[in-house]
């Protein structure tokens, strides 16, 4: 069914902060190659504020949740259905969601081809995720690209970095705040380290992460920040507490995930496990590095992130360990490569 002029289409990633970021590019090829349809995205409540900043996104529709009432249920799919969608692309597939998009009558359906929930949708994209052969974003891209194949558009150009920006000015007028507020020279590159993690896969220790900042403090240049999140302030102030000797900022954001964002898009260079903070620095095209598992599910190629490939580094446990025992890692040989990447950056960011 060919998209008309006033169509209206629901993306649905409704998991973690890092899914969410990387499904970005799908709201940007659909954006720019139909630019008349309206891009509504399904997202937590978790994710809902940084949905709402993208420039690709014109509505967020909240998902009630599997743990709403029936009754809920039922409205949401009565949403759904007044909306009058002519398209669902799930990029995360659950039963429940498959379920309402039929419910709601949405004539065309695309989602992979996986689980139970693939009997809801006519049109299933097989994909074999588990083996992890190129990055979840690309995954998620192939469920685009085919709707925009039966619309006629083949091979369009893709969408590159950032997915996610603010006015230049607005950056740089509060990275010069943040300064002044913490007596740090205009002149130090601002290298933030987020030593929490959303639990979704292992991450350095805190004595770890204190080894490797106060070997790259060699370098005078750098200044360190601290960054956490809501829960996690107790591993930051661990952190700081082993690091008392190296200048840095311990930085707590507790004002939402677009002012979170907007931090991270004046850091010069961006440190964490492989979590979201890691994909929302990432979208923004700040350079990142990121420690990762061997894990097959959560390799460095499946979870890479959505920066310009010169503009991330990722660092993994050795071969001859366990795939997921990150204290395997070098902490030296990792702060020798880590400086050597952060030489490369030169000056300031340029949001």
């Amino acid at each position: 069914m060919p998209a008309t002029a006033n169509c209206k289409i629901l993306i649905v990633r409704n998991d973690k902060l890092g899914d969410f970021m990387l499904s970005l590019p799908v709201f940007a090829a659909l954006k720019q190659n139909l630019p008349h349809c309206e891009l509504h995205a399904l997202v937590p409540a978790y994710t809902r504020e940084i949905a709402e900043a993208s420039p690709w996104i014109d509505r967020v529709i909240l998902d009630p949740g599997q743990q709403a009432t029936l009754s809920d249920q039922w409205e949401f799919v009565r949403q759904i259905r007044r909306t009058d969608y002519q398209a669902l692309i799930t990029l995360f597939s659950t039963t429940r969601v498959g379920l309402f998009g039929w419910l709601a009558g949405i004539p065309v359906r695309f989602a992979p081809a996986t689980k139970l929930a693939q009997v809801f949708y006519n049109h299933r994209i097989t994909q074999r995720r588990s083996r992890s052969l190129k990055p979840e974003h690309e995954y998620n891209l192939d469920l685009a690209l085919a709707y925009l194949a039966s619309q006629g558009i083949h091979n369009p150009p893709k969408p590159g970095p950032p997915y996610l920006r603010f006015p230049a000015q607005e950056i740089s007028s509060l990275r010069q705040a943040f300064a002044r507020e913490h007596a740090i020279d205009a002149d130090r590159k601002l290298v933030f380290v987020h030593p929490g993690s959303g639990g979704s896969a292992n991450n350095l220790g805190p004595e770890q992460y204190a080894e490797l900042i106060t070997r790259l403090s060699a370098n005078p240049s750098l200044h360190f920040v601290l960054s956490a999140g809501p829960g996690e302030q107790q591993g930051v102030e661990k952190v700081s507490e082993l690091i008392a000797r190296v200048p840095h900022t311990r930085y707590l954001s507790d004002r939402g995930l677009t002012d979170f964002a907007r931090h991270l898009a004046f850091a010069d260079a961006f440190i964490a496990g492989s979590t979201g903070p890691l994909h929302l620095a990432g979208a923004l095209d700040r350079p990142t590095v990121g420690f990762y598992t061997r894990r097959r599910s959560a390799t460095p190629l499946r979870w890479q992130t959505l920066n310009r490939a010169g503009r991330r580094l990722a660092i993994t446990p050795p071969e001859q360990s366990e795939a997921e025992d990150m204290r395997a890692i070098d902490i030296n040989a990792a702060a020798k490569t880590i400086g050597d990447f952060l030489e490369q950056l030169d000056g300031p960011p340029q949001p």
